[in-house]
């Protein structure tokens, strides 16, 4: 990849960014990065063939999200977005022990601008099991949660219906309802999306809820940190209009219509595939 004309830039900056997430809820963090840093270049992995990470033992997230990583260092990626919380939560400390010239950002749930946010002391997040059993989550409402009760509700379920596409029909509001009926009862006024895939359903809750309820997405705050964290590293792009891959280990065609439906971006990705092999599953190389 060539730098943009008009354009400066150390070696490397003109690498892409790699981002990963059991499928397409990483969409919502690739949309805002490339809002925010538009000369920025990307390549996005979705293992569909795994999706959802959420219900998933921890050991096995980790297992795909290092080969993952892999496969995007190989591919020439200067930084790596776990775009994924429950991957975050999982692997992230391990991902960063395994690549340790890599800069690798993760997802930290909202629990912090939430607390600034509320007015009633009732925070909810909604998240997945692997998510709320993460060390990272645990350490974050430690941090930040001191003064405010958290309710935390798992969404089993839902990050399918956001993959499937099935986000405007009648049994999808009462799925949505039904997870959010006892945060709400709690007294929760502010809301954490704990899971990429849920900001793609932000407009079903505000039309349910109302405007009276707070709902953070965290996706603006890594697109910012990120661009903080390039110019810091002088990996920066300043100018030109960015190129963007996409890969995923399930059924392209599926993944294009889904990214079409959900960002209104015509990814024509390339299929990936996991192979088994002594050592457990490894996914094969990009080309």
């Amino acid at each position: 990849m060539t730098l943009p004309a008009g354009g400066s830039a150390p070696a490397g900056a003109s690498a892409p960014i790699g981002l990963f997430d059991s499928g397409v809820g990483g969409l919502s963090v690739w949309r805002e990065i490339v809002r925010q840093l538009p000369s920025e270049s990307t390549i996005y992995l979705a293992d569909r063939a795994h999706v959802p990470y959420g219900n998933r033992e921890a050991e096995e997230i980790r297992h795909f999200s290092v080969h993952i990583t892999e496969r995007l260092v190989e591919a020439g990626c200067k930084a790596v977005v776990v775009a994924c919380n429950t991957a975050s939560a999982v692997a992230l400390h391990s991902l960063r022990r395994r690549f340790p010239g890599l800069p690798i950002l993760g997802l930290e749930p909202a629990v912090k601008p939430a607390v600034a946010l509320t007015r009633s002391g009732v925070v909810g997040v909604m998240a997945t099991p692997a998510t709320f059993q993460g060390e990272l989550y645990r350490a974050t409402v430690g941090r930040h949660a001191v003064d405010v009760r958290v309710v935390e509700q798992v969404c089993i379920g839902l990050a399918e219906l956001v993959e499937s596409g099935a986000l405007d029909d009648p049994a999808s509001d009462a799925e949505l309802q039904r997870f959010l009926e006892p945060m709400l009862a709690a007294g929760a006024d502010t809301i954490v999306l704990g899971c990429t895939h849920y900001p793609f359903v932000i407009e079903a809750i505000r039309r349910l809820v109302g405007p009276g309820l707070q709902v953070v997405d965290p996706a603006p705050a890594v697109a910012r940190h990120l661009g903080q964290l390039l110019q810091r590293e002088g990996l920066a792009l300043p100018s030109g209009q960015g190129r963007h891959r996409f890969f995923t280990t399930g059924d392209p065609a599926c993944f294009d219509r889904a990214a079409a439906r959900l960002v209104s971006v015509q990814s024509a990705s390339q299929p990936l595939a996991w192979r088994r092999s002594s050592g457990g599953e490894l996914l094969l190389p990009m080309v």
